[in-house]
This record gives C-alpha cells, structure tokens and sequence, in this order.
C-alpha cells in the first residue's frame, strides 16, 4: 500500500499548498495517513534492527522539518515526528508491561504531541495502537469510534474519510494482496516524505518571487 499513501499525501499536500479552498485534494489525502500508521506498526513487526529503524525515522523527520514548515506556514512538527513518538511508545509498552505504566506512557507522549504541535497530535499516536493491539473483527469499530471523537473534539469531518484504509485491510484483503505485490524501491519510500515537501517548498517560494 506504499503506492497508494505517496500518490494520496502527495495529492493532499499539493491541494493544500496550491489549492486551499478546494476540498477535493483534502479528501483523497485523508486516505494517506492511516495508511503510514499502518506500515509503522509493520515496520514495527518486521524490522530486523529497530535501533535502525527508529534512526531512519529520525533523521527523515529531521530533513523534512524545514521543508515542512515553508510548505503549510507552520511552526508545529511533522506527520514522520508523531509517527516516531507512536513506535516509540509501541516499543515502550512492549517492554515495561501493565496498566498503570500504559496510561503513564500514552498520557505522557500524547500530552507532548499535543503540546509541540505534532502533525495529527494525540490522533495519530491511538490510531496507532489501534492498528498495534486490536484484532481485524474491531479494527473498523475502533478506528471509527476515535474518528467520532476526534470528529466532536475538533470538527475532523473530512477525517471520517481515513477509515478507506482500514476497510481495505479488513475487507477486501485481496485488493491489499494486490498492492502490496506492487514493489516500491526502498530509497523511494524513504526519501519520498522530504524530497516532495522540498519540491513544494521550492514551488512556492519561486511562485511568490514571481
């Protein structure tokens, strides 16, 4: 599904930046995030050195920083930061068991990702663990229960369109079969966050020189 969150976050970050009043670009783009939280909690699975793992996610939230903040005119941090807090606390919550250092954990990098403006926020750390702890008969239920939430708490009505992805997954997971056989260099990936965002900062500054 790598195909699929580049092409949507690359169309929700052009409408953003390009065509703001167009709500289009915005709803297409809602597919792209659950869809990142979902490879994090893979990647998660998988990886054969987490040490790394986590590095790589640092350094390109470092590089895309900049970027990032010419491109949406913001000082808050971006979506690649919030998803390294998310498997951290993951990586957390694997090792110190029990409730009581759950809640310690979560509350704690939930109240940072608010309180420094991460893209997503709190959001994008419990989707996360949706995907991480629930099994595919609650994922839908789960994913669109904090969609409704966060729907109240901030008026995220074009959120609701981010649960595509989840029922994909749980649904038609032979249409996931099928993306998933669609291979995307790993260098792309990686480098497909900040080489777009710089592209579009670029864009924008010559745009407003001229």
């Amino acid at each position: 599904m790598q195909l699929l969150a580049m092409l949507t976050m690359l169309i929700d970050h052009v409408g953003k930046a390009f065509f703001p009043d167009q709500i289009e670009w915005q709803v297409i783009g809602r597919i792209a995030f659950p869809i990142y939280a979902y490879c994090i909690v893979m990647g998660y699975h998988h990886t054969k050195n987490l040490k790394n793992y986590l590095f790589r996610l640092f350094l390109i939230a470092l590089v895309s920083q900049l970027p990032y903040m010419l491109v949406f005119s913001t000082l808050g941090l971006n979506v690649v930061g919030s998803l390294l807090i998310a498997l951290m606390v993951i990586v957390a919550l694997d090792r110190y068991k029990g409730f009581l250092q759950a809640i310690i954990i979560v509350g704690t990098a939930g109240l940072m990702l608010e309180a420094l403006s991460f893209s997503y926020g709190i959001y994008g750390l419990l989707l996360v663990l949706v995907y991480r702890y629930s099994g595919k008969n609650a994922l839908i239920y789960l994913h669109f229960f904090l969609n409704i939430i966060f729907m109240y708490l901030n008026g995220w009505i074009i959120g609701m369109y981010n649960i595509i992805p989840t029922i994909l997954i749980v649904y038609f997971p032979l249409f996931y079969v099928f993306i998933e056989k669609i291979h995307i260099p790993r260098w792309l990936w990686r480098s497909f966050y900040p080489v777009h965002l710089t592209i579009l900062a670029l864009l924008l500054i010559s745009k407003g020189l001229s």
